[in-house]
């Protein structure tokens, strides 16, 4: 059993370490409530976007399509990984470098597939075995519409130039503070709306065009990927910030326990010891006496 002075230590070190786990958990709850306004603000609002833009795009000839929508043959694959650039929050990470790899390995095995990293955490593990183009921690510095946006402008110009056939966002989507959902998500070429002719026009409202349906469209289509993108950075934000919390607050549980089973340790070390001073002492007042 170890001695007394051991199991002190390592009290006063779990203590140590719970306090940081309980400040951290406060400080993710903090943040998450912020995170999670500003995503359940934007949601409405991107997905109006996206079916505005389905619905236009569903009465465009095919000759008449954008370029984002062009279908090609996949031979090269671009996958966005979107982590975050600190640790200590589960699996959110590890889940989302295994989801972009298993893309490569179950989809497009023998094709080309390179990544772009968005978060450190994702670009440390990657870029060991895989090719990363593109590494952008520093958008959590400041993140802003505009500088997501230039972010997805190179995503659609490596799209639009045929550097890559498919270009897909993997990150984490915001489900609660416990559950975040790992998304596999078509960035580029744009999925055409999954309807028919009936549904496509009665889902089309009579709209009056000015100055016509595709300049619109072709203004609608970038303006609706950055929306997109920024859209899965935010969710990845709010995310991560439900994932250390929860995970804070499991270390803070676990190293209570832990502390608590250290001091029960410790009384009965220490009254093993009383035990054995007692006898010492009687055995020698024996030996005297004798």
């Amino acid at each position: 059993m170890a001695n007394l002075k051991e199991i002190r230590s390592r009290i006063t070190s779990v203590g140590s370490t719970m306090q940081i786990t309980s400040a951290m958990k406060m400080v993710s709850a903090a943040k998450l409530k912020k995170a999670q306004d500003a995503i359940t603000a934007m949601r409405p609002y991107a997905d109006k976007l996206t079916e505005l833009l389905q619905n236009l795009s569903a009465t465009l000839d095919a000759d008449s399509g954008s370029k984002f929508s062009d279908q090609r043959e996949v031979n090269k694959v671009l996958v966005v990984a979107i982590t975050s650039n600190r640790g200590l929050a589960g699996a959110f990470n590890s889940n989302i470098i295994k989801g972009s790899k298993r893309i490569a390995s179950d989809n497009y095995a023998g094709k080309q597939v390179d990544y772009v990293t968005i978060g450190k955490k994702g670009n440390d593990i990657l870029k060991k075995t895989e090719t990363v183009i593109s590494n952008n921690n520093e958008i959590f510095d400041d993140l802003s519409f505009e500088n997501v946006s230039e972010i997805a402008e190179m995503l659609m110009q490596k799209f639009a130039d045929g550097q890559y056939d498919k270009i897909v966002l993997v990150y984490n989507k915001f489900k609660n503070a416990a559950t975040q959902i790992v998304m596999n998500e078509q960035f580029l070429p744009i999925l055409p709306p999954k309807m028919d002719e009936a549904e496509a026009q009665k889902a089309t409202p009579n709209y009056i065009f000015e100055p016509n349906k595709e300049d619109i469209v072709e203004e609608l289509i970038p303006k609706s990927l950055k929306t997109q993108l920024f859209k899965a950075i935010r969710d990845s934000g709010a995310s991560e910030h439900g994932a250390r919390m929860t995970a804070m607050h499991k270390a803070t549980d676990n190293a209570k326990d832990l502390r608590d089973d250290l001091k029960l340790q410790y009384s009965k070390a220490r009254q093993a010891s009383i035990t054995n001073e007692i006898l010492e002492i009687v055995g020698g007042a024996e030996a005297l006496a004798g």
